[in-house]
């Protein structure tokens, strides 16, 4: 389950530009739009460090919602991996205002499982973050 990241801090890689599309019917940005956002981000995260372009969402714990945002604001969203399982990837997500750096929502644990061929749970043989592009599957 060793990380070796020495860096505890989440890093913020996506960034996402709030537009009427996104909003709900108080004006600010619906949840389900940035779960979706986040769910994707997270499965791209997952992909390239399992390895494997067949990994599934398991498990989301509580979802904080502490702010909101609004039309126009830009939002970036961060992961951090915090624990290898022999078939999962266990992850933090955060998103802030990009500008204001005000925290929009927390989720302190995101599973997700790495699928074989078979459509089952299959060992991805990792325990540590990459950077490098060299996890991610060929075509």
């Amino acid at each position: 389950m060793s990380l070796q990241d020495d860096d505890d801090e989440i890093n913020f890689r996506t960034r996402k530009w709030v537009r009427p599309e996104d909003l709900n019917a108080n004006g600010t940005l619906f949840g389900g739009s940035l779960l979706r956002w986040i769910d994707e981000e997270a499965t791209v995260y997952a992909i390239i460090q399992m390895g494997n372009r067949k990994v599934v969402t398991k498990y989301m714990s509580e979802i904080d919602f502490v702010s909101s945002a609004q039309l126009g604001d830009i939002i970036e969203m961060g992961l951090k991996a915090t624990a290898f399982g022999r078939t999962s990837l266990t992850m933090r997500a955060e998103v802030r205002n990009m500008i204001t750096r005000v925290p929009i929502l927390t989720i302190e644990r995101v599973v997700f499982v790495n699928l074989g061929p078979n459509g089952h749970p299959s060992p991805h043989g990792y325990n540590t973050i990459t950077y490098a592009r060299d996890r991610i599957p060929e075509p």
